[in-house]
């Protein structure tokens, strides 16, 4: 495991980009993919006039989910099942932004046999031929609850309001922290330059992680403005995660979201009794993490009993969770940060051998 750089404020950023605006989702099972976001505390809000197309929302993480019979997302959902098709980021301009990343080297989204996408904002192809729509400032969705849409790439797509919304509790959860990608092996600098040079992402940690039986590697990129991470994950055996994710999966992609939140224990209290389960962590595990990070506030019977991993430094501490799988081999992050801004390096072991007993339980090991 190795350390590179730490994140110094914001820095070269071609393409003005100002975070993640929304996740889509593709799916053949939306009544599922629908109890899971609210399981996790998303509403669902609005409905796209013409499309099978959904739009979800928990404070600024917006979720957009398709299950529409043609075009990209259905193509997408024949070839990786349930999956994270696409991504709008937020740019100071779309059309600036888009010209400046085919510029670069991007490859412009092109319909081809399998049809256009859902939406018509300026795109290109991201991981695993996924997508990557440009979202103006102009048009990102504003945090007013009364009103999403208005002036909003909502509004200018075709989104109209459900007649009966369907509000969940909210579970606390702000904005998406990171995202991770699994790659093939040999392909992961390939792109991490693909983020960098694009899109100015700097490189921040370097990792070599060993668990008892498998290992990886990995790049973490955070964005130039600062607002969000994409670690780049690349395996090292043929039954590792990696490699079980890609085989599943049948591609390169979004391998987990990592939602924030201020509160871990009190979110993830909120999500029992809905279905959604955890991975579990070694009992020795507790025997000596508070004295590794010794200045965690929270109540640390309630840390152990929620199985929460806890990681940190002098200056500060992150709380992380992760859940089982939930979309074919993908899976979400829950993290809460004090002063802290990496990853949970302290916890790889421990969460990579929780995967490989996981591994083991289902028959990959």
């Amino acid at each position: 495991m190795g350390h590179v750089s730490d994140y110094h404020g914001e820095s070269f950023n071609p393409l003005g980009l100002k975070g993640i605006e929304f996740i889509q989702f593709t799916t053949h099972e939306p009544d599922y993919v629908d109890r899971v976001l609210k399981g996790f505390g998303f509403s669902k809000l609005m409905k796209h006039r013409e499309k099978h197309l959904f739009y979800y929302r928990q404070n600024d993480i917006h979720v957009l989910v398709n299950h529409g019979e043609t075009g990209f997302e259905r193509a997408f959902a024949e070839q990786h099942g349930t999956a994270i098709c696409a991504m709008g980021w937020r740019v100071e301009n779309a059309e600036v932004a888009y010209s400046e990343a085919v510029r670069l080297g991007a490859s412009p989204f092109e319909p081809g046999k399998i049809g256009d996408c859902d939406l018509s904002l300026p795109r290109i192809y991201g991981i695993g031929d996924s997508v990557i729509y440009f979202v103006g400032t102009e048009q990102s969705v504003k945090l007013d609850p009364n009103n999403p849409s208005q002036g909003s790439f909502l509004q200018s797509e075709g989104f109209v309001p459900l007649e009966s919304p369907e509000i969940v509790p909210d579970k606390g959860f702000l904005v998406v922290d990171h995202l991770t990608n699994n790659v093939y092996k040999n392909t992961m600098a390939y792109w991490a330059n693909f983020y960098k040079q694009i899109f100015g992402f700097n490189e921040v940690r370097y990792f070599d992680i060993k668990g008892q039986k498998t290992g990886l590697t990995s790049f973490a990129l955070r964005s130039p403005d600062g607002s969000f991470s994409i670690p780049i994950n690349e395996g090292n055996e043929s039954k590792s995660q990696i490699e079980e994710y890609l085989r599943e999966y049948r591609g390169a992609g979004v391998q987990h979201l990592a939602f924030l939140t201020a509160d871990l224990l009190d979110s993830v209290e909120k999500l029992q009794g809905t279905g959604i389960e955890t991975l579990d962590i070694s009992e020795n595990y507790y025997n000596e993490v508070f004295e590794r990070v010794p200045n965690v506030t929270e109540d640390r019977a309630r840390i152990q009993r929620l199985q929460i991993l806890v990681d940190g430094d002098e200056e500060g501490y992150l709380l992380q969770i992760f859940t089982k799988n939930l979309f074919g081999p993908i899976f979400i992050e829950m993290i809460q940060r004090k002063n802290h801004h990496a990853f949970g390096e302290g916890n790889f072991k421990a969460l990579f051998e929780s995967i490989e007993r996981d591994q083991e339980r289902r028959g990959v090991l």
